[in-house]
Formats: structure tokens, sequence, C-alpha cells
């Protein structure tokens, strides 16, 4: 790791999955994983393409059932490109001597650099140079350089460049059981000279894919079209100390994209009025630079280098290419197959960061959600109520794509999965809604779709509350909230929880925005928006009042994850670790050996301590007071301790809210979750998951932590907000934003200073509000406060 540059020396089987995780180039479209081209798929290697909202749905048996899942596709692999020495055997990392080995990512131009020198006895050797991109500019281009030099001999070098069909989804091994065939019907054949193509369509969706290929080279091109395959090859000849460079150049193309008529006519025109490499790089290098210019920051250190990092793969998921998709925010970026690419909450970890650089994509991922607005009331009516119920796990059409069973590795058995319990998803897509607008200022999204959203999910919210006489409180019952290990009370024969504290704290908040939301709405739209929804004022009413009763479980004085939570028996967490070592995935754990952890005060990762990741103490307080709950300092701190002893980290989001949370409650403790959060990828501390997909809501949260958490930012009631709690390790960094309109605004802290410089235009000018003062910066004006010590 160099400040600009994330490098891997020397070759690893055991950690080359996790390599092509990392080192995977995309560009919100297309997104190909950093597998060497040489190597096919097997134990090692796993080469993946994949496009943004490209689904599949197969039915496979699994313990008896017939089980239904839609995939992210693994689209044909455009990688291939091997070599060997005339009548030898190809060359790979695993079949020939390798001297030496360098894989080079490049963040700041989106290039994947690689470095090979095989040694072919006899004082002879082959380096090998490769330079890979996934065209930033146009999303529908990747381009591969591969520079031969021969050391010590001279001679013919045969290379064979490929489109694969013949893929499937196997990237994840606990879905092996399941169906992975997802193309069909794939044909192959050669357009120019030096131009070959693939068509296939997937087999249920039935989305048509066409990829074209251009090879160029100082020797003659051969073309072999056999499905699954359209090979190149060309003849090489080397001379001793003399480089031979050879290019491809692909074009993917899907019948999902506008102002095509043929995905395959489309690929095979795009590819050959592409430019050569060069030219390509050029263009490539020009979009990434606008890229990192919108999203600036400067943080120092090992710190800086990971956040750049985290920020690249965030940027290759949801660039401004995004913005012209019907796609939402997958959990494990365009980076592998974990969760089958599917949509999460995840988002309410993503768009905070997106909101304040690249609105036009926040904008985007919401309308995905909108979209599917009347699939989420389908299934709340389904469930027998009103309003809008959206899925935990959300794919092409918005329908539930939550699996019924679920693998434990560690026992082998497949399992009930009850996640789709998770209901709290609904208040992420209000949350999100109504930051994007609050940092937008986009009210023409708020009166109109938002609007829609936030009164359906409110109408769901409202609609699951029973009222409950002895405490004189509504209750939400049955759900599971952010901790994924307590699905249901010991023995109970039904799934569900009561009262948990997360799900109704923000049910509330939600049920509050919206009656503030309709106030304020223009009549116009308002009268259109009750007359499209069968609104009433008796909802309004029962609005208000569950708004103010939701019940919040305590006890001992702190708050309850759920009602019960406090009556269920402790865990030897000691005697665990001692026997088990890690033990994140406890649930699995505690399964294997017959028991559950339904029966534990342990936490997957933070539940109740998710209220301090979203909400400011001050707006934390004001809902519980108003719900009529009492919530000082003293509560708020016992409650942190309580969980903190309790939490066994089994999710990457989990350090990120605790030091989010820390370094508010207990600063000193707060840097430890902080680089947990930081390394959680690079280190792939959950042990294998990193090399099915980065955690993209941990990589965004990183960076939001650095924006608003450590800030104090909040964009509410039409200001900016700030309460910085520099870190003693993290004291000194700035970045830039875009609030309302407001391009470039720079926030600059060092250890006694926090300065602010508005960028000169013709906007009205950004109310601040600091802790102990309020100020009105008019554009090209710049504010330095002194922070207290």
């Amino acid at each position: 790791m160099t400040a600009w540059t994330w490098e891997y020396e020397g070759y690893d089987p055991a950690d080359e999955r996790l390599r092509e995780s990392l080192c995977t180039l995309g560009n919100g479209y297309l997104a190909t994983r950093g597998a060497l081209p040489e190597c096919t798929a097997d134990d090692v290697h796993y080469p993946g393409t994949y496009v943004a909202g490209c689904y599949n749905r197969l039915t496979s048996r699994v313990a008896g059932r017939r089980v239904e899942n839609e995939d992210m596709v693994n689209l044909p692999n455009w990688l291939p490109l091997r070599f060997r020495l005339h009548g030898r055997q190809w060359l790979t990392p695993d079949t020939a001597t390798v001297a030496e080995h360098r894989l080079i990512l490049h963040p700041t131009s989106g290039l994947l650099e690689r470095r090979t020198r095989y040694t072919l006895g006899k004082g002879r050797a082959l380096s090998v140079r490769q330079q890979r991109l996934v065209h930033m500019a146009d999303p529908h281009l990747a381009a591969l350089r591969t520079e031969f030099t021969a050391e010590g001999f001279s001679g013919e070098l045969e290379v064979e460049a490929t489109l694969d069909g013949g893929v499937t989804n196997a990237g994840v091994a606990r879905y092996r059981d399941l169906d992975g065939h997802h193309l069909t019907h794939v044909h192959t054949g050669a357009a120019v000279p030096d131009t070959v193509w693939l068509r296939c369509r997937t087999r249920t969706s039935d989305i048509r894919v066409g990829m074209a290929a251009r090879l160029t080279a100082d020797a003659a091109v051969l073309t072999s079209t056999t499905p699954p395959y359209a090979t190149q090859r060309v003849h090489l000849h080397l001379e001793d100390g003399s480089t031979a460079v050879v290019d491809k150049t692909v074009a993917v193309q899907t019948s999902h994209d506008p102002a095509i008529s043929d995905p395959l006519a489309a690929a095979v025109d795009r590819v050959g009025a592409a430019p050569a490499f060069d030219q390509l790089l050029a263009s490539h290098l020009t979009a990434w630079e606008q890229l990192w210019r919108r999203a600036a920051l400067d943080v120092p250190g090992e710190a800086g280098s990971i956040l750049r990092l985290h920020l690249f793969h965030v940027l290759q998921t949801l660039s401004p290419h995004t913005a012209d998709l019907d796609v939402g925010v997958p959990a494990r970026g365009l980076h592998g197959e974990a969760y089958r690419g599917h949509v999460f909450w995840d988002e309410l970890f993503v768009l905070p960061y997106l909101n304040l650089h690249f609105p036009e994509t926040s904008r985007a991922l919401l309308r995905y959600r909108h979209r599917r607005l009347e699939q989420a009331c389908s299934a709340a009516r389904a469930a027998g109520r009103r309003g809008a119920m959206y899925p935990w796990q959300s794919g092409s059409d918005g329908r539930e794509e939550t699996q019924e069973l679920h693998l434990n590795p560690r026992s082998g058995r497949w399992l009930p999965d009850h996640s789709r319990l998770q209901h709290h998803v609904g208040s992420a897509v209000a949350y999100n809604v109504w930051q994007y607008c609050e940092a937008s200022g986009d009210t023409e999204f708020l009166h109109t779709k938002g609007a829609e959203m936030l009164l359906q999910i409110s109408r769901f919210w409202a609609d699951s509350a029973t009222y409950d006489e002895r405490l004189r409180r509504h209750r939400i019952r049955g759900v599971v909230g952010p901790d994924e290990y307590h699905e249901a009370y010991p023995d109970a024969k039904e799934p569900g929880l009561d009262d948990n504290a997360y799900t109704n704290v923000t049910a509330a908040w939600v049920l509050t925005r919206t009656l503030e939301l309709l106030r304020t709405l223009p009549e116009p739209g308002r009268r259109e928006l009750v007359e499209r929804t069968g609104l009433d004022d008796g909802e309004l009413t029962r609005w208000e009042d569950v708004s103010r009763t939701l019940h919040v479980p305590y006890h001992d004085g702190l708050i309850s994850q759920f009602d019960g939570y406090g009556d269920l028996a402790e865990l030897d967490w000691d005697g665990y670790r001692r026997q088990y070592g890690d033990i994140r995935r406890l649930d699995r754990i505690l399964e294997a050996e017959g028991d559950t952890v339904n029966r534990y005060q342990a936490s997957k990762q933070a539940d109740v301590l998710m209220l301090g990741y979203l909400f400011s103490p001050a707006e934390l307080r004001g809902l519980f007071r108003r719900l009529g709950h009492r919530l000082d300092d003293d509560i708020w701190r016992r409650t942190v301790d309580y969980y903190m002893h309790r939490t066994s980290h089994g999710s990457t989001l989990s350090g990120l809210v605790h030091g989010w949370v820390l370094a508010r409650a207990r600063r000193a403790e707060a840097w430890a979750f902080c680089q947990e959060a930081l390394r959680g990828d690079i280190a792939d501390v959950q042990g294998g998951t990193t090399a099915e997909g980065i955690h993209l809501g941990a990589m965004a949260g990183t960076l939001d932590l650095v924006q608003r958490g450590l800030t104090g930012l909040e964009t509410r009631d039409g200001a900016l907000w700030l309460h910085p709690v520099p870190l003693p390790e993290l004291s000194s960094y700035g970045f830039a934003i875009r609030y309302q309109g407001h391009w470039g605004v720079r926030l600059r802290l060092e250890r006694e200073q926090l300065e602010i410089a508005v960028p000169s235009s013709d906007l009205a000018p950004i109310d601040v509000r600091l802790p102990d003062r309020e100020v009105s910066l008019q554009p090209g004006e710049t504010y330095r406060l002194l922070l207290p010590d």
C-alpha cells in the first residue's frame, strides 16, 4: 500500500480470490473481477463479469424442497488471454515457475497493472506486463493491453484470446447446491477479420447479451468460433530483449440498455468504433480525474490510503452512469456473487455519502425504490397490512428475494431463514429519501415521489401497530431487528420479536417526518397525493397518536433491544473465545452445537446503537421525548456499555456503527472500532467473505464517518449543522461536498480549528449552525472556528 496505489507482491493461491475482489474494476454499469486472464475458474481463481441490474431467477431442489432464487448473473467472461511457447503448455502461475509477480491497483486512474516473470529454464524467461481498464467514460467498453518481453531467447509465442460463454454462477461455495446455469442460447461468430462476437440470453428473465472483442497485434489474427467460445489467435515472433504488444478491446451490451436496437449489433458497432488503447486510456483517465475532483478527500497516512481504496470501490459500483440505470445498491458491490447481488438496507450507509457528492446518483437509487413501491404495497396487502412493506432483499422487480433456507457451513444443515421479518428496511428507505432531499434541496422529488413513499411507509407502520391496554402504548410485534441473530423467542413456535427498539423508534421518526411533510406540502400537490392514495383525516389522527405512543422497552434502566431481551441468558463469552477464537458468527457455532443464539443476550451487530448512528444526540433525545421516554446522557452511556459487551460483530457494519457512536460516547475507545471498519475488507476480518464480494455499506460508511461522523455534519431544517469530535488519531483532514446546489464547499479540520469555504456563485448563502453560534456564509466566504479542547 502506498498513498496512491494498492499492491500485492508475489503469487499466493490462498489469497487469490481476495485479491480478485479488491482489484475489481468497474464503472457503475459493468464490473470485472481482478482475475488473471490466463486462468480459468477453479478452486483458486474466479473471473466474474457483472452488469448492474442483470438478474435471473432459477428454481433448485434443496433439502427436499423446491427453492427459487434470483441472482445477479455472471456474464460471459471477456478476460481470457493465454500464452505459451510453440509446442509447450500454456503458462499460468499454477503450472509454471514464477520468478516475480506483482499486482498493482491504481485507484486514482481506475487501472489494474500486472507484472509477472515466468522462468522457462536454461536462462530463459518471459516477462508479462498487463494494463486493464473498464472504461469510466464509455461504460460499455473494457480493454486489456498485454506486453510480452523475451529474456535470453528468441522464438514464437502463441497468444489465444477468448470470449467464454460457458460460465456459471459458482463464486460462493455455500450456493453450489443451487442451480447456477443462468445463460442459454450461446452463439458465437466473427464480424471482421480482427473482431469476434458472442451472444446469449438469460434463461428466465430473457435478458439478451451481446459481447464483441477486437484483437490488435503485430501479426495475423486467426479466428475460431465454436460455441460457447469465440477465440482469436496470434503467433508473435519474439526477439531477445524485444517487446510485443497485444491489445484486446471489448464491448458489452444488454437488452436493458437504452437507445439500441439489438445488443449484439450495438456491441459490434461499439467495439469497431472504439479508438486504440492509448486513446481509450486517455479518455478513461479524464473521467476518473473528474470523479476524484468531485469526491475530494484529503486524509493523511494509512487511514487515508484505505479510505481512497474504499471510495474507489464505491465509485466503481455507483458512478454517475448509475444515474441512467434502474438499479439499487448491491450490498456486495459488482464484485462477486455473495448475497446474490441483492439490494438490502445497506443503502442506509451509502446514500448519506453520495448525497453530498453525487446527488443525481442518489436520486436514481431512490427512484429504484419508488418504481417498486406498488410491489411493496402488494406485499403489505398480502400480509394483511395497508401501506408499503419493502422487502428485506430486493432484486429486479422489488418482490421479496430473501431466501427461505440458508446453509450453516459449520454444521452442513439447511435452516429456515426468517430475515425477511426485518421490516425496518422501510424506515431505511424513508430515511434516505429525507436525507437526500435535505442535502440536495430537491423539493420536487420530496413533494412527489418522496412524499408518496413516505406516506405508504407510514401507513404500513401505523397499520402494524397494535394498542396494548396494559401499557397504554402501541406495539409492533413479530419483527426482526438489525441484529440478525435473534429471530424468535426461545422455544417459540413462530418467528419474530416484539417491540424491537430500533424498529419502533425509526417507525415513530418516519411517521413524524411524514406528518410534518404533509403539513408543508403545497396545496395542489397535497390534494393530488391525497386523492391518489386515498388518505383521510382519520389516518392522520392515528399516525399522530402512534408516533407518540410506540413502546420502547427498558430493563435495568437502559434500552432493551426488544421486549424480553433482558430475560435471556448470559453467554460465557470468555469460554467461547477460548474454545473457538473467532466467534463473529456465533449463531453458526451455537447451531452446530445443537443450541441457538435466540437463548442468549448476544447480538451479531449494532441494533439499539444504530439509533446513535442515524440521529445526533439532540435529535435522538427529541425523538424519545416525543415518545414520552427519558433518554439522558447517563442512560445512553449505560446502554452503549451494555451492548458493547454483548456483541460479536458478525457484520462488517458493526465496527463502523460502534466507532461512530463511541466517537461521541467514549472517544478513547472509538479508534479501535474505526480501524476494524477500515480493515474489514482489506484484511478480510470476516474470514473469507470479501473473496465473494466487497462490503459496500461498510466501505461507504467509513467515508461517511470522516465526512459526517467526526464533524457532526447534519443537513436538516435547511442548514448545515456541525459539531466536530476529532479523534486524536484522525484530527486533521479535509474534504469537499456539494450542498443544495453549491459545488465544492470545502471543510478542513485541523487539531484546533474547523475551516469552511463556500465557492463563489450566485446562489443563496449557506446557514451553518454550530454548538454555540449560527453563521450565514455568502458564496466566496471562508469561516474559521476555533474548537474547544
